[in-house]
């Protein structure tokens, strides 16, 4: 039935212009504004509707994973744009906050309203 529909995610936040901001000058991604809902234009196509939600609750997973050649660069670039790596406590992480014990090298961190995003290096 939804084989050739182009389907896409979508994730709230408690402040859109707080939002806009970040995703759009921190994270320098395609951002567009239209009835009070942003979207964020990923490469390859792919759109995410952000949307306002007075109740919102932060997610308790990861709900955005960016690849990256080099997750040290990266890393290195957010931290540059006051981006804060978190640190949980059942993850080992090195001093920039990356784990490489397991799976590819990630680093996670959180947007203005808390939901939770990473980098990983594939």
């Amino acid at each position: 039935m939804f084989g050739t529909t182009k389907a896409f995610s979508g994730f709230s936040v408690n402040d859109i212009a707080a939002a806009k901001k970040f995703y759009g000058e921190t994270l320098g991604l395609r951002v567009s504004e239209e009835h009070g809902l942003l979207t964020l234009r990923i490469a390859g196509g792919t759109d995410i509707l952000v949307y306002p939600k007075a109740n919102h609750a932060p997610a308790t997973f990861t709900i955005l994973n960016f690849p990256v050649e080099d997750i040290d660069t990266a890393v290195d670039e957010l931290v540059t744009r006051g981006v804060r790596f978190e640190r949980y406590p059942q993850i080992k992480t090195d001093e920039k906050g990356v784990s490489r014990e397991e799976g590819p090298p990630i680093a996670w961190f959180t947007d203005p309203a808390g939901n939770i995003l990473s980098v990983l290096q594939l």
